[in-house]
């Protein structure tokens, strides 16, 4: 019997109930659609964050004394860079950069006359475009000059907090470079609001130089922060800047702990994936059985007129690729739907962002199309589903011609 001819018998049995087979077809698209969604949604999580620590933090390489450990943000002269505008500028000279600029980063306590809090303090060259998304994000007063000796810029989130404003002058407190506590009277000349909550709850700019003069470390820094034209150059960048006495970090280095996170988060994502491609796939085997006891004397009739057991089975198979593929369609359309509205205008989080620590997250999360993501899934869930109509297929093969025209 042609394909064909097993294609009608298998679209007209379908037919027969289009109800079930609609709301069959609608499980396969609303399981297919919520996978979409979901996994969208992850990594645009994911890549949003991934991003905003890159551009707001760790850049895509960075330079730092062999002996820097981040962690204590040391100001020992030992732990950081004697040369550091030498090596900015060797950076900035290689084709794959797009900016390279010295930082000094030290913990500091900012007093005001009611409240105290910690705070991460950025010595940065201003007029260099590793910053520039801090000088795009300023919402009050005046971004920062490099011969600025009493300005300080803080997060709009964190002078809310503190009662602060443009203008006034808030006392920055530091271990400096020889272990003395130094203290320091500075003017707020603006606030900025980067998406971050985090990372706007805690942290303060100010001029490198002046940070230099502030901590008592003479003009060396914590590390060379180095942009590049493509993320993807990374490696051969580091290997052009590795030299002795240096450690070179890439921006998969310096993410790997939330890179591995999130990894571990979709693993379990993946799970729930299968648990939905396994629910909808029960449902096809179920509408796919119910047919066949529906159809038991026709598949006698089928068999004593000649129709051989695998004819049988691929009539089937046929059914369920039928609802699958249009199941798919539809699901596709949907899941695409709602992650181009995830990916405009975003799940608005408040302050849960602030709750997650290592991660610089927004307020509104965002999704992302991922097509190899969604073609695979939806190859899955048509593999699925023909695999689990080979048991409603097998069971209709062995129906006996004369048992079959027996059944009522």
């Amino acid at each position: 019997m042609a394909l064909t001819k097993l294609w009608t018998i298998a679209y007209r049995d379908l037919g027969r109930n289009r109800r079930r087979t609609f709301f069959t077809m609608m499980a396969v698209a609303v399981g297919l659609a919520l996978l979409f969604v979901l996994e969208g949604f992850i990594a645009g999580i994911a890549d949003d964050s991934l991003q905003n620590t890159i551009r707001l933090q760790t850049g895509h390489v960075q330079v730092r004394s062999a002996d820097y450990e981040e962690k204590k943000v040391s100001l020992l002269w030992a732990d950081l860079l004697e040369n550091a505008g030498d090596l900015a500028a060797r950076a900035a000279a290689l084709p794959e950069v797009q900016a390279a600029s010295p930082e000094l980063w030290a913990t500091v306590i900012l007093n005001t006359v009611d409240d105290s809090t910690g705070l991460r303090l950025y010595g940065i060259d201003p007029a260099s475009a590793i910053h520039d998304p801090i000088r795009e994000s300023i919402v009050a007063g005046d971004y920062l000059s490099p011969d600025d000796r009493s300005g300080i810029l803080l997060g709009k989130r964190l002078a809310d907090d503190l009662g602060v404003g443009v203008g006034q002058n808030v006392n920055l407190t530091v271990i400096d470079a020889n272990g003395q506590p130094i203290e320091g009277i500075y003017t707020v000349r603006g606030l900025f609001t980067t998406g971050a909550l985090a990372y706007d709850e805690s942290s303060a700019f100010m001029p490198l130089d002046k940070a230099q003069a502030f901590t008592g470390v003479a003009d060396r820094a914590s590390a060379v922060v180095v942009m590049l034209h493509s993320a993807d150059d990374a490696d051969a960048v580091a290997a052009a800047l590795a030299g002795p006495g240096l450690a070179v970090k890439t921006w998969q280095e310096m993410n790997a702990l939330a890179m591995q996170l999130f990894d571990t988060a979709t693993a379990m994502y993946k799970v729930l994936d299968g648990i939905v491609i396994v629910v909808v796939a029960v449902v096809i085997a179920n509408t796919l059985l119910m047919i066949v006891f529906e159809r038991i004397r026709e598949m006698g009739i089928l068999a004593a007129l000649g129709m051989k057991g695998w004819q049988i089975v691929v009539m089937f198979l046929l059914q369920a690729a039928t609802i699958g593929v249009f199941g798919i369609l539809i699901g596709a359309v949907l899941g695409l739907a709602g992650v181009y509205y995830l990916a405009t205008s975003g799940y608005y989080i408040g302050d849960m962002g602030t709750a997650v620590e290592g991660f610089a997250l927004g307020s509104t999360m965002y999704a992302t199309f991922v097509p190899g993501t969604f073609v695979g899934l939806s190859l899955v869930m048509l593999g699925i589903i023909l695999l689990a109509a080979l048991y409603p297929a097998w069971f209709a093969a062995r129906l006996e011609p004369v048992d079959a025209l027996k059944a009522q």
